[in-house]
């Protein structure tokens, strides 16, 4: 019955729930990420390589931030479009994004709970934008890989270019937005 009612479903459809799913499975592994325990000596390491990068970025100007910005996470995007191995370096990132969040929320006497530092970074529309642009790299990469194992992979790579091309205009645009809001 099930199987049925997926099949019934218009791609389009089909496509949006995988997102979906997949953007509640990237906040998931976040999650875990931040649940990780971590040693004093880790907490600090983490946290000073992240203020390092924090002052590289604060420093440079407005076009240049927009850039790096950009360019890190369009990577990060990119790379989970790849079919089999794109989700696991997509968890693998995700998950040391949690890591840094945790190592972050204590770094320096901040003393904040990781995990509402990590659901007050969703009040920011560059979270939203990031995460949904990572969701659909994962989504794409499952749909690419099971287009691929039909032997209809050819036509699955136009919906590939095209995602690429959405989640890089989501990712300047997150990135433009940051700039803006933290400058």
């Amino acid at each position: 019955m099930t199987l049925n009612l997926w099949k019934a479903l218009p791609s389009k459809i089909k496509r949006a729930m995988t997102i979906v799913v997949f953007f509640v499975v990237s906040v998931l592994i976040t999650v875990a990420g931040i649940l990780y325990p971590l040693s004093d000596e880790e907490v600090n390491e983490l946290g000073r390589g992240l203020k390092e990068t924090q002052n590289t970025v604060k420093n440079l100007p407005p076009a240049q931030k927009v850039s790096f910005i950009f360019g890190n996470n369009f990577m990060i995007s990119l790379a989970g479009f790849v079919p089999i191995i794109g989700p696991i370096f997509e968890c693998y990132a995700l998950y040391s994004t949690g890591v840094v969040i945790a190592a972050y929320s204590t770094y320096e006497h901040f003393q904040i709970s990781p995990l509402l530092l990590f659901a007050l970074l969703f009040l920011w529309p560059f979270t939203w934008l990031e995460f949904l642009a990572y969701s659909t790299a994962v989504a794409e990469s499952f749909w690419l890989t099971w287009r691929i194992l039909q032997r209809k992979g050819k036509r699955e790579i136009k919906n590939a270019c095209m995602l690429i091309s959405i989640c890089a205009v989501m990712l300047l645009v997150a990135a433009i937005i940051e700039t803006a809001l933290l400058a």
